[in-house]
């Protein structure tokens, strides 16, 4: 989607820890929410200091698990609901590397609004990490739908959201508003708006466990006529909530957003569709990918057989993201269909297989002894091949690791063209000695 910006700006921690405690509105749980510094490239982190172990939970679009009403993260047992408030206020003040200490399964929901959270933050003092931010750059229009959200995104020097939403009630109707997603903007218009529902919503949202801690304290709530118990901080506060609600979820991307947003009837669902196709269609900068030199000194394969460019991506040792560039100069296009070069599925299933190699030497080099061994494929589920592949086109492999043992485990890919699947499959590798 063209080049990629030549420089990210500074990455942004905090100086000291901050807090805040109260109910969460979902869960009703009391809970402690604690910011602390974290090193440079560390991401945004919440830990469950309750737990066992206390497991962390990187905020990133993989461990999205639940959408409705809010945003949830799980990972190896481990849950979150609620998120977005917080991860909101964090990229809203650009702070990239944040670890989130969480007595419980909720953060807090406070007055109901972003703007305990920011003062929190701006209490730990936003200082500079180190290392270069990592930014995500349109710079080619597409759109998103799903279900009523529709979206569409363009280029923009920095994120930018322009929201409409529409409910029938006398006090909210159709509203819009456009926000320059700055500290200073999201401080001033957006922070403060609360979270809200319904009257009528109430009985069947709590037969369903949510919010169970909801209150006319913490959240703006409509009867037919009005508001009950509170008065509106702005006559549209409702559309700016949706707008820090969004923020909050395109947190979730890892890194610092450039576009402008174009977001109709958003929804959490909505919101995680966005951010995962803006993945696959953004210029990426501020990550350090592992090009082809690092490729080599990883896999065994070499040319004709190699058929991984770049890795982009490495997440956690759990998930990994690797290119294929396919050229006209390919050897196999000389024998399969010429005069219609199309690339073979089996090459593509091979191309999937060696980015997902990468991921296991990497858990290899680890410990210490990746020279020693290579990966073999033991089986192949569920593949299924969605369109053709043509010189010219880039596929991007995204992998999980959804079981992994010492000898044997199992992933899960995708292949991409043009944020289109081409690919899906499951595979299981087991690892040997040379």
């Amino acid at each position: 989607m063209g080049s990629t910006p030549k420089s990210s700006p500074p990455r942004r921690t905090l100086a000291r820890s901050a807090a805040r405690e109260g109910i969460g509105i979902h869960t009703g749980a009391r809970t402690r929410v604690t910011f602390h510094p974290a090193e440079s490239g560390t991401g945004i982190v919440f830990r469950r200091t309750d737990l066992d172990g206390a497991p962390c939970i990187p905020a990133r679009l993989s461990s999205v698990t639940g959408v409705e009403r809010r945003t949830t993260l799980a990972r190896d047992g481990a849950e979150i609901h609620t998120v977005e408030h917080v991860l909101a206020a964090i990229a809203g003040l650009l702070l990239d590397d944040v670890l989130i200490d969480l007595t419980g399964p909720e953060p807090p929901v406070l007055d109901g609004s972003f703007q305990p959270f920011v003062e929190a933050l701006e209490e730990a003092g936003p200082v500079e990490a180190g290392g270069e931010a990592v930014q995500l750059t349109v710079t080619e229009p597409f759109t998103v739908t799903e279900g009523e959200a529709r979206y569409l995104v363009g280029p923009a020097p920095h994120l930018r959201l322009s929201v409409m939403i529409d409910f029938p009630h006398p006090l909210i109707g159709r509203q819009m508003g456009s926000y320059d997603v700055t500290p200073e903007g999201f401080a001033a218009e957006l922070a403060g708006a609360r979270t809200f529902g319904f009257m009528h919503e109430v009985e069947a949202l709590r037969k369903k466990g949510l919010i169970v801690g909801a209150s006319v304290e913490n959240a703006v709530v409509l009867d037919e006529k009005g508001v009950v118990g509170s008065t509106l901080r702005w006559p549209d506060e409702f559309v700016r909530h949706k707008a820090a609600d969004l923020v909050g979820d395109l947190a979730l991307l890892g890194g610092r957003l450039r576009a402008h947003v174009v977001a109709e009837k958003p929804s959490h669902r909505g919101n995680v569709a966005l951010g995962n196709a803006i993945s696959r269609r953004a210029a990426l900068a501020g990550r350090p990918p592992l090009d082809i030199r690092h490729v080599l000194d990883v896999l065994p394969h070499r040319y004709p057989m190699l058929l991984v460019d770049r890795i982009i991506e490495i997440e956690d040792g759990r998930r990994i993201v690797g290119i294929k560039n396919v050229t006209i100069n390919e050897p196999f296009f000389q024998g399969h269909f010429p005069g219609h070069p199309v690339m073979p599925g089996v090459l593509i299933i091979e191309a999937m297989a060696q980015v997902g190699g990468v991921l296991l030497m990497g858990h290899l080099q680890e410990s210490g002894n990746a020279d020693e061994k290579v990966v073999y494929f033991m089986s192949l589920d569920n593949i299924k091949f969605r369109r053709p592949v043509i010189p010219g086109d880039q596929i991007r492999f995204e992998l999980e690791l959804i079981q992994h043992k010492e000898r044997a485990s199992r992933m899960r890919g995708v292949g991409y063209v043009d944020g289109h699947v081409v690919v899906e499959a499951e595979m299981m590798a087991r690892v040997v000695d040379k």
